[in-house]
């Protein structure tokens, strides 16, 4: 009687269980989504800039984000000042390389929740050839909607400081009244809009 009992508890405790959530695969829109960037200017203004293209995928399964990662894809070409001649340098071997170092990635290693709507990721970026560990402030994933599209978005906004000297990007100049023409912290800000995969 008693072994009926304790398999009959034993069944329920396992139907009243909630499933494991299955993780879902996440892909960037390009078209909705842009890397920022911001940097000194003669020590007086901060010069601003875009990566227009995006891409990339994301693992989550809607609720423990310890077990996200992320996988981000920069096109080094998509850099974008609004000055076509500074464009043209930023692009050259004094800073990017495009032509060697086509991408600009950045891979996570660790993803922990910050509080309600915020998480802390830790990841390998790596610019011109060169990696080093960064940490993401986050604000999302934004809850889940579904577009007109019927697809499953989601949403994040992202920010870091780095130092461009850690990566190679050492070209400066002088200036005749002290200071120099770029400075070498950069804030970068990163906006991305995630679909979910089809059937996931």
């Amino acid at each position: 009687m008693f072994r009926s009992v304790s398999r009959t508890a034993a069944a329920a405790l396992l139907m009243a269980a909630p499933a494991a959530a299955q993780s879902h695969t996440w892909t960037i829109d390009t078209a909705h989504s842009l890397a920022e960037f911001s940097v000194r200017h003669m020590m007086v203004s901060n010069v601003k800039g875009t990566f227009g293209r995006v891409s990339g995928t994301a693992t989550w399964d809607g609720r423990n984000l310890s077990a996200a990662s992320v996988d981000v894809v920069i096109d080094a070409a998509s850099i974008d000042t609004r000055v076509a001649q500074r464009d043209t340098h930023l692009k050259s071997a004094d800073f990017l390389d495009v032509e060697k170092f086509p991408t600009l990635t950045f891979k996570s290693t660790k993803v922990e929740s910050a509080g309600p709507g915020k998480a802390v990721i830790t990841g390998d970026l790596t610019i011109r050839g060169v990696t080093r560990s960064v940490t993401l402030d986050v604000i999302g994933p934004a809850p889940e909607v579904k577009g007109p599209d019927g697809s499953i978005r989601i949403g994040a906004s992202a920010t870091a400081s780095i130092n461009r000297r850690d990566f190679g990007l050492v070209w400066n100049r002088v200036l005749d009244g002290g200071g120099v023409l770029v400075g070498d912290q950069v804030a970068i800000t990163i906006e991305v809009e995630l679909v979910r995969k089809s059937g996931a």
